[in-house]
């Protein structure tokens, strides 16, 4: 495919990734529109209906892209693995990006990534055979059944990948003060707490 292939595109933007392995790392981020996942607590619930946000080219994403100084782009959404990847993210690579994806792991795999973050959801199962693609495992805690059911995924991912619990946001208040019991008991797990949305970063 050529790098004239579309994409509908919510949105982009320079920020910092505030979650998981690389927080804390400048980071371009690029939220593809279209999701059949559906959170309830999904805090881009306008990512959801693709029709609604601009197609745009892979080169006008690199070219947007490129504009920044970090060369790490994080493909997330909405569900990114709606769309194959393999030609967006090869053009990514050829301008020298790092590739990292954040997904549900519920469609099948494409793109080549230096780093996959697989979110398992309740709502729409991950594919089996994506669960061997995780260089992190994030599962969003919203009630204290999360534990047990994060740790079936952790029994499936490879030896070393790494294992995250993140409180949801809405409720982080009651649920934060859980999981930093449960990754106390638990330390082959770590704490994800959205820092971009502590310090107010996009």
């Amino acid at each position: 495919m050529s790098n004239t292939q579309q994409y509908p595109v919510m949105e982009m933007f320079y920020s910092l990734q505030g979650e998981g392995y690389h927080q804390g790392k400048a980071a371009y981020f690029i939220r593809l529109a279209g999701c059949d996942v559906g959170c309830v607590w999904c805090d881009v619930k306008d990512s959801w209906d693709a029709s609604k946000h601009p197609v745009l080219s892979i080169d006008q994403i690199v070219q947007s892209a490129l504009q920044y100084p970090a060369r790490l782009a994080i493909i997330t959404g909405g569900e990114p693995l709606l769309y194959n990847l393999n030609p967006l993210t090869a053009a990514l690579k050829a301008a020298g990006f790092q590739t990292n994806i954040e997904t549900s792991g519920s469609s099948p795999m494409s793109g080549q990534w230096d780093w996959v973050c697989l979110s398992p959801k309740k709502f729409k199962a991950p594919l089996a055979e994506n669960l061997k693609f995780a260089s992190e495992l994030k599962v969003v805690v919203f009630n204290h059944s999360d534990f047990d059911w994060a740790e079936t995924y952790a029994k499936q991912v490879a030896s070393g990948c790494k294992l995250y619990l993140q409180p949801e946001w809405d409720k982080q208040t009651q649920i934060t003060p859980f999981v930093i019991d449960y990754v106390k008991q638990n330390p082959q797990w770590e704490l994800s707490a959205q820092l971009h949305k502590y310090i107010q970063v996009p």
